[in-house]
């Protein structure tokens, strides 16, 4: 069972902690140039070194892999695009897991599979290490303003301990479970309905175009009802067609669909909107959209009606 508790955070207190940031793409290095204003000491490791300079130029401590990020952290924080670079950071041979020490913490923060989520939890449990995930809603930019909202599953006195480190990135944080599995369940679904709003937005501007309206006349109406930011922000990428360049590449939002699939399969759970969103994403990408924004994919839609 799922029970959510949602936090907002209003407290300035900082707990004195080495922390290690692994993952400089475009949300890891909005977070952990967020994370270094509280956190000067921030040790951090990407794979390609040169994404760290800024950050190395603010003050933070580079690494040169990931055990040597963990020898020196308390706590680890990882942000990496998918399960097998979550997995390779984690348990490989120079992974985080070899050089964190007794009782420190991993937090992932990734949108990762709960069933890899689940392995990285038994893992640091016989290792002695502590670990719980962390994923999160929202997009570099907001993530650059520490105006994340933070979904944690696992043990809720580590999660208590890092209060600081994730107030220091986020508006709120809702805890869904002591299964750390639970909250990566929770993020890969709110992605889903997420994309569900684009498909929507894609098929009705496409009924409107061809009916003589233009599409983003009818947003201003959406926008009117609904006072919605995700209908703002997305139906305006979609009307305009404004997809470049990529916050959130469509690539990256079809792995988490594909993990939506892989988890209702096992739970006999009927997903018709799901398959067809996969469907549109991946015609989409087949078209060459992958580096794309994530939303370019309701733009099958058109194209199916034969608008250019």
């Amino acid at each position: 069972m799922i029970c959510a508790i949602a936090l907002r955070f209003n407290s300035t207190k900082v707990v004195e902690m080495k922390i290690g940031f692994i993952g400089l793409g475009n949300m890891g290095k909005a977070m952990a140039n967020v994370l270094l204003q509280k956190y000067p000491d921030l040790v951090v490791y990407n794979r390609t070194r040169s994404a760290a300079d800024e950050l190395e130029q603010a003050g933070a401590q580079v690494a040169n892999s990931p055990i040597e990020v963990a020898r020196q952290c308390e706590v680890v924080i990882t942000m990496l695009s998918n399960d097998a670079v979550v997995e390779a950071v984690t348990l490989g041979d120079e992974g985080l897991s070899a050089g964190l020490a007794k009782d420190a913490i991993h937090i992932s923060m990734s949108s990762i599979s709960p069933n890899l989520s689940k392995q990285l939890a038994q893992h640091h449990a016989q290792a002695g290490q502590a670990y719980f995930a962390a994923p999160v809603f929202g997009r570099p930019d907001v993530a650059a303003k520490g105006n994340l909202w933070i979904v944690a599953g696992g043990n809720n006195d580590q999660i208590e301990h890092c209060r600081s480190i994730l107030e220091a990135m986020s508006r709120g944080i809702s805890i869904v479970s002591t299964d750390p599995s639970l909250a990566n369940l929770v993020k890969i679904t709110g992605n889903f309905t997420i994309t569900a709003v684009m498909e929507t937005l894609g098929e009705t501007f496409a009924l409107m175009q061809k009916s003589g309206i233009e599409p983003q006349a009818f947003l201003q109406v959406l926008n009117q009802v609904y006072q919605s930011p995700m209908y703002e922000s997305y139906g305006t990428q979609i009307a305009q067609q404004r997809f470049d360049p990529a916050l959130f590449a469509l690539k990256l939002g079809l792995k988490d669909i594909r993990l939506v699939r892989q988890v209702a399969d096992e739970a006999d759970v009927p997903m018709p909107l799901v398959n067809l969103v996969y469907e549109h994403m991946l015609s989409a990408i087949a078209h060459g959209r992958a580096e794309q924004e994530w939303s370019s994919f309701a733009q099958v839609n058109a194209e199916n009606a034969g608008l250019k």
